[in-house]
């Protein structure tokens, strides 16, 4: 069976986005050796990754692009030939790589890992993500802390998420100061 891991970068003060779509400058803060390290590690441990809309449409320009331009090295082969989720009521098509368009994603998302057994992956997606919650479908929430506060942007947890205990499964800090924290429902 998957599991299904939340993945993000994430402020001390709970943004994982600034006022604007993508604005995503802090990430700068805590990207080094030991994150990029610990990036594909997750990576090659994933066999599938899944995304909301909005998240899907930002990561498919990027990586596709950085593919073309021969950039992000070893991390653009693995996010580009990887299978892809995306969650939508609305999305027509979706061009990158990989990519399987589904509607109901607590239903089909719970459906997906019975059928595999590499880790799946939810970057960004703070909606998905709070509606995965909700459905308790997260076997790990995986985040790491950037040392600053951003003070308004887009948080990763909005209201409305179920009150849960969670066992603390790993704790490391970086040498640029943020923190990777890993949890697990208890």
């Amino acid at each position: 069976m998957r599991k299904l891991i939340m993945w993000n970068v994430v402020t001390l003060d709970g943004y994982f986005e600034g006022e604007k779509n993508w604005d995503l400058s802090f990430h700068g803060l805590v990207w080094g050796n030991e994150l990029e390290e610990f990036s594909l590690t997750q990576l090659k441990s994933a066999d599938m990754l899944v995304f909301g809309a909005t998240t899907y449409k930002g990561m498919a320009e990027y990586w596709i692009k950085a593919e073309e331009e021969k950039t992000e090295g070893e991390v653009t082969k693995f996010m580009n030939e990887i299978q892809k989720v995306v969650c939508s009521s609305t999305l027509k098509t979706a061009d990158w790589n990989n990519t399987t368009i589904v509607r109901d994603a607590a239903v089909e998302i719970s459906k997906l890992k019975q059928q595999g057994d590499g880790d799946m992956f939810v970057f960004g997606s703070a909606n998905l993500s709070g509606s995965l919650l909700k459905a308790d479908l997260f076997d790990e929430i995986r985040l790491c802390i950037a040392p600053t506060f951003l003070g308004k942007g887009k948080r990763l947890f909005e209201e409305g998420i179920p009150n849960k205990k969670l066992k603390l499964l790993e704790s490391r800090p970086l040498t640029t100061g943020g923190l990777l924290i890993h949890y697990a429902p208890d």
